[in-house]
Formats: structure tokens, C-alpha cells, sequence
């Protein structure tokens, strides 16, 4: 008797224990179904709601300081990044650490987000107050600046004759190099964060409205917009024929650069129940797309697929679009932790800590690794080790370009220039 009532209240007991895992097993399954279900898909946009195209009717724009000029460097950094990749990354200059005395300095009476860009010897740089500023790179002097627009966190692009900067107001606006006389204006229907990049005459930014957009150099006029379903403020990742995209959504996606044709969308799982976001621009090698989500988690996907092919993490909040030079990666925290992985597989070479938050991206400058802290400090640490070898009392956002004789830190609302040790 014992035994036959014993029996059925085991039985009993696993039944109810397999119908509970059948349970939550199948809520999970849901979830996961939901999530899927509820990713946004891209696709081509034909109908432009929303988006206006404008020229000024200007005189034609006149060319700016030849390239054989001997007072300048001869090595242009048109984009944010340094090139339409976004590596970040001139590990061949041999400038050597920056020299004492201090070449010049300019504050320009707001935050600098971004660094500036090069060419001909003269600066370009956006501020958070909206104004854009051209300056002489031997002496610091104004040549001229203009506020059209509001806030510009970003990097204004080099196009030949035309400057194309971008701004919160939602445009995108094509300036005379010489003088900064607007020549188009393409307004969009969200804000554009977003540093534009340009190949063969052609733009390519993106609109926290979802659209990652293909206008001319020459005339503003829209080439493609491809509606990628994500909020984008990010700056596109250029290589080949395809141009890359990272949106809060949790996905980063490729176009084919001439078409707007989608290649491959990749939505990166948090967890079991949320997606990852991305405010962090994507770069990359050509081999694969490196970036980090505002969780910390950083992301190699393969360029030809989109499939992931390693995960690392920084400490704390993630903001920082990754360089990459000679087959490594460096990306930093809200911890203060630069870290330096490599690129194939993701193994962390090593890592360095300073006090404070890091939320600009870093820049790689010959042998060593410059980075900047919200908390006024910016760093040189040397590429093969970690070690910090430089530091500068200033710090917040990026740290700044580099020329073959010239370093051009952007802090805290002033432009500083330094020598290279190496080029005196």
C-alpha cells in the first residue's frame, strides 16, 4: 500500500515539473519569435518623404590652395576617421610624440565634438553651436566661418573645392571651400549626426529618420536612400562597393555603394529578449566591420555576410567607434579602459586605465594610441603595449588628426597643434 500511493504523487510531481518546463520553454520560444517579428527590415526608399533638395545660385566655386604648396602637409584627412573606412588608423606617419613648445592654440568659444579635417593646408572643424571654421594649419588664423544650421557634432568632409558638413537641424549643406557660401542643402526629415563621407562625387551619410543616404557632391540631388528601419547616428563605414551602417535598432547594414541595393542586414542579440543598440560608428579593415553598442559589447561581423564572428566588451557604456590599424583594434569605455584586441579573433592584447570616462573614439598616429577622457586629460599609449607615454591636461571628445609633421588635438572647445619630436 505504501508503495502504491507513492507512485502517483511522484508521477504527479513530474508531470507538473515537465508541463512548467514545456511552460517557459514556450514563453521564451515566443519571445524570441516577438523579437524577430519585430525587427524592422530595410528597404530602398523611393517616394523621399520628407526630404527637400536646394542650390544657391552662387558663383562658381573657386579651387583652394594647390597641393604643391610647400608650407603644408601634402596628406590630406578629408574624413572623420581619415579615410571612407573610418579605421582611424595612420600607423605608417613617424611624427614621434608631440613636442614642447606648443606650435599654437585657438579656442573657439564651443565644444568640438569631432576633430577636424585637412587638406591644403587649411582646417575644417564643426562646433556644437554650429558654426564651421576654416583655419590656417601653420598659424592657427581664422580664414573664415560661418553659421548655418544648429548643433554640428561631427566632422566636416573634403570634396575637392566643397566642403560638405552635416547638422542637427536634419541638412546636409555643400559649402565653398574658400569661403563657406552655402551651395546646396539637402534637408532631410530627422537630425543628421552623422560625418559624411564622399567617393567618386558622391555623399553618403545618415538621418536619424532610418535613411542612409547617396546625394551628388556637385548639386545636393539624392542618388538612393535606403530606409533601414533603425534611428542612425552614426557615420558610414565606406570599402569596395559597400557602404556600412550601424542604427540603434541593433542592426548594422550594407548597401552596395552605387545602387542603394541591400547586401546584408545583421541584428546583434543582448539577450535572450533585446536586441543591441548602436550609437558608435562602424569601421573597418575590408576584411570585417568592428563596432561597439551602447552595452559595451563590441562586434566583429565577417564584410562579405554579416555573419559575427567574435564578441568582446568594453567596461560600462560603449561609444566609441573602434580604430584599427595592423590587425588590431581599439576601443574604449565609460570604464577608462582602452583595450586592444585582435582583429581576426577578438583576444584582448592588452588594456590600459585611466581615471575617467572614455566616450570619444581613439586615433592611431604611428607607434602610438591617442584617447581622451570626458574628465579633461588625453593620452598617448604605445600600440605594442599599452603603456601611457604622453598625456595632455585637456581632454573630451576625440582626441584629434595628424599630418606627416603636425598633430591637430581638438579639446574641450580649442584647437592645439604640436610638432612631431621625430619631424624638428
Amino acid at each position: 500500500m505504501p508503495r502504491a500511493s507513492f507512485m502517483p504523487r511522484a508521477l504527479r510531481w513530474i508531470l507538473a515539473s515537465v508541463t512548467a518546463l514545456v511552460i517557459v520553454l514556450g514563453g521564451l520560444t515566443a519571445a524570441v519569435l516577438l523579437t524577430t517579428r519585430d525587427r524592422p527590415r530595410g528597404a530602398l526608399d523611393t517616394d523621399l518623404s520628407g526630404v527637400t533638395v536646394s542650390e544657391a545660385t552662387l558663383a562658381p566655386t573657386s579651387k583652394p590652395r594647390p597641393e604643391e604648396d610647400q608650407t603644408s602637409d601634402r596628406r590630406c584627412w578629408r574624413f572623420f576617421g581619415g579615410d571612407p573606412q573610418r579605421s582611424l588608423g595612420r600607423p605608417e606617419l613617424n611624427l614621434g610624440l608631440p613636442a614642447k613648445p606648443i606650435l599654437w592654440t585657438r579656442g573657439l568659444d564651443s565644444y568640438i565634438e569631432y576633430p577636424p579635417s585637412y587638406c591644403d593646408g587649411m582646417l575644417y572643424v564643426n562646433t556644437f553651436e554650429g558654426e564651421t571654421i576654416a583655419l590656417d594649419s601653420e598659424t592657427g588664423e581664422i580664414a573664415w566661418r560661418t553659421k548655418v544650421g544648429a548643433e554640428k557634432p561631427s566632422t566636416p568632409a573634403i570634396d575637392g573645392p566643397r566642403l560638405i558638413v552635416s547638422s542637427k537641424d536634419g541638412a546636409v549643406r555643400g559649402l565653398n571651400r574658400t569661403n563657406g557660401h552655402v551651395l546646396w542643402t539637402v534637408q532631410t526629415s530627422g537630425k543628421v549626426e552623422s560625418s559624411p563621407a564622399v567617393v567618386d562625387g558622391v555623399v553618403y551619410f545618415g538621418s536619424t529618420d532610418g535613411r542612409l543616404f547617396a546625394v551628388s557632391s556637385e548639386t545636393g540631388r539624392v542618388r538612393w536612400a535606403f530606409d533601414t528601419g533603425g534611428r542612425i547616428n552614426a557615420s558610414p563605414s565606406l570599402f569596395g562597393e559597400r557602404v556600412c551602417i550601424s542604427t540603434y535598432a541593433g542592426s548594422v547594414v550594407c548597401v552596395r555603394r552605387k545602387t542603394g541595393e541591400e547586401i546584408w542586414t545583421t541584428y546583434v542579440q543582448r539577450d535572450t529578449f533585446r536586441d543591441e543598440s548602436f550609437y558608435a560608428s562602424p569601421s573597418t579593415d575590408g576584411e570585417r566591420i568592428y563596432t561597439v553598442s551602447r552595452s559595451g559589447t563590441v562586434v566583429a561581423m565577417d564584410a562579405s555576410d554579416g555573419h559575427v564572428v567574435w564578441k568582446s566588451r568594453v567596461g560600462g557604456y560603449g561609444y566609441t567607434t573602434p580604430a584599427v590599424a595592423r590587425g588590431v583594434v581599439y576601443v574604449g569605455g565609460f570604464d577608462g579602459k582602452l583595450r586592444a584586441l585582435t582583429a581576426t579573433t577578438g583576444h584582448e592584447l592588452w588594456q590600459t586605465s585611466v581615471s575617467g570616462r572614455i566616450l570619444g573614439a581613439p586615433v592611431v598616429l604611428g607607434e602610438y594610441v591617442f584617447f581622451s577622457v570626458l574628465e579633461t586629460r588625453t593620452y598617448a599609449a604605445r600600440v605594442s603595449d599599452g603603456k601611457i607615454v604622453w598625456q595632455l591636461p585637456m581632454g573630451r571628445y576625440s582626441p584629434g588628426i595628424a599630418t606627416e609633421r603636425t598633430y591637430f588635438f581638438s579639446l574641450n572647445g580649442r584647437l592645439i597643434a604640436f610638432r612631431g619630436r621625430n619631424t624638428l
